[in-house]
């Protein structure tokens, strides 16, 4: 085969380095933007931290305040549901999103009453310390600690003592112990049989101890031998407090503490009938005793874990504002989620004036390489946030009766409609509205809540799934507690208010909300 050269044009589409770091940057969340931003503050020499929010950098870099627009009732499309708006009574649209002006209408400052002494009078030394005691009080104590300070006064061996502190710190975080007592013995003692023997039998004394302590249940190594510790406490305590006992309460413990005996699956499920067949007794004794177990704690140690709670940070905030007749919305970005970052302005200006050449050329080229880098990472920054505002933006206009009356007045929106009103691809809007949270009157929500599907009604438009669901919620909190209502039931109470909803679509939504099926309900 001969070989020859030929000329061939084609197409593609190739990404650069600075819009794969805007692809990047626009889907991170809040906390993974900060510690991107971290990471290239320690990367990058040039880029600096705008501490005093300087003026604006010489480079052609320029900061972003925090942006807003105006949003009034005007824009919302007139509908037939019946928190509709009259369209003569709202004030005309405006919308200033693509600004960068001012630094927003909403301030945050912090209660000094809450970080100790700086807010006391000065002087006050005694208040201090009194505050670091209450400080110390209120201090988390974990399991362990609760009970080690209870075995502090009993009278052990030094061998069972040493054991039920062993036992204490084999305790998950939930109270349960999950290794068996002969796989802890083998542990301590892999070769020696005699040893393992001797240690198995501290472990047996010491786990009757550890069950004792308080908090009851503490110890158990499954939840059926939890419970039962539970029940065996208070069937004692019923016993000598009560004189006379009262007997029918009295065979109540003692059944359930036949039925944490049994599969609980059964008890999972409410199973009376079955249990009431395993148990000997009638169903009507079998649901009494349910409501004893329903009042007992299945995670004795959850009250000692300290929780690290997982706070949402909003990106964006609607603060409501005109008067109450033609109200308006100003979507503003969060400035407590904005960082300020500017090109370092002395490594700039030495950078700047310095010539090279001979060998240091490349070393130059390389130092001009991440001043461009830092001056990019700043323009995709302020893209970014200017991105999540006109999203926002066209947000609240389509859902400006959500902002005025709740969930109930949602109106379905998909991805599309945004990105058409915008001029941006769905896939940019999936990003934008993924981990992103917006501040609304009604709570803090992730952008993509505002989104959904949405059901057929009587007048031809579509209501919103949201709505669906925030309707069934409400059909259900005023139902009758003997009565609850079923999946049917609520499905034909939907059509008669012109929504239509099947009966297996109720059944997903009430899923979706958590809450228990009609028999639940009402054995609850």
């Amino acid at each position: 085969m001969k070989q020859g050269l030929a000329l061939r044009g084609t197409q593609h589409l190739a990404l650069t380095p600075q819009l794969q770091q805007s692809i990047r940057l626009l889907q991170l969340s809040t906390l993974e933007l900060q510690q991107e931003v971290e990471q290239m503050l320690d990367d990058n020499p040039f880029l600096d931290r705008d501490t005093e929010a300087a003026e604006r950098e010489a480079y052609g870099v320029e900061y972003a305040d925090t942006p807003y627009a105006d949003v009034s009732p005007a824009s919302e499309p007139q509908d037939s549901a019946s928190y509709a708006q009259d369209a003569d009574t709202h004030a005309p649209f405006e919308d200033s999103g693509q600004s960068w002006e001012g630094d927003g209408s909403v301030e945050f400052s912090p209660d000094d009453s809450e970080w100790g002494g700086d807010a006391l009078p000065r002087g006050v030394a005694d208040e201090d310390e009194r505050a670091d005691a209450v400080q110390l009080a209120r201090q988390q104590v974990s399991l362990q600690d609760h009970l080690h300070a209870q075995i502090g006064g009993l009278k052990l061996s030094e061998g069972d003592r040493a054991a039920l502190k062993f036992l204490i710190e084999s305790l998950n975080d939930e109270g349960y112990l999950e290794d068996t007592l002969e796989s802890l013995a083998k542990s301590l003692a892999p070769a020696d049989l005699d040893e393992q023997d001797e240690l198995l039998a501290h472990f047996q004394v010491a786990l009757q101890m550890l069950q004792s302590l308080e908090p009851t249940g503490v110890g158990a190594r499954d939840l059926g031998e939890c419970l039962s510790l539970q029940l065996q406490s208070q069937l004692r305590r019923l016993s000598q407090q009560v004189n006379p006992p009262d007997l029918p309460l009295l065979q109540a413990y003692r059944l359930a503490l036949r039925m944490c005996e049994q599969p609980l699956d059964l008890l999972a499920r409410r199973d009376a009938r079955r249990l009431a067949q395993l148990c000997g007794a009638a169903e009507a004794e079998v649901r009494e005793a349910l409501v004893l177990i329903s009042h007992l704690e299945p995670k004795p140690g959850r009250r000692f874990v300290d929780v690290e709670r997982q706070v949402v940070v909003p990106d964006v905030l609607v603060v409501r504002s005109g008067p109450a007749q033609r109200p308006q919305f100003k979507v503003q970005l969060n400035p407590d989620v904005m960082p300020r970052l500017r090109v370092h302005d002395v490594y700039a200006n030495a950078l700047k004036g310095y010539k090279a050449s001979g060998s240091d050329a490349s070393n130059f080229a390389a130092l001009q390489q991440r001043l461009q880098e830092a001056r990019w990472f700043i323009r995709n920054i302020q893209q970014r946030f200017d991105t999540i505002v006109r999203v926002s933006n066209a947000i609240v206009e389509r859902q400006y009766n959500f902002f005025l009356h709740g969930e109930l007045a949602m109106r379905p929106l998909v991805l599309r409609e945004i990105a058409d009103e915008i001029g941006m691809h769905e896939s940019t809007i999936s990003r934008v509205t993924t981990a992103k949270y917006m501040a609304t009157p009604f709570g803090t929500f992730e952008l993509k809540y505002f989104f959904g599907s949405g059901l057929g009604n009587d007048s031809g438009s579509q209501t919103s799934s949201t709505a669906v669901r925030a309707l069934i919620r409400q059909l259900v909190e005023a139902e009758p507690v003997k009565k609850p209502l079923s999946d049917q039931t609520i499905s034909e109470l939907l059509k008669s208010q012109g929504i239509d909803c099947a009966r297996r679509t109720v059944a997903k939504y009430r899923d979706a909300l958590r809450i228990a099926p009609a028999h639940l309900r009402k054995t609850l």
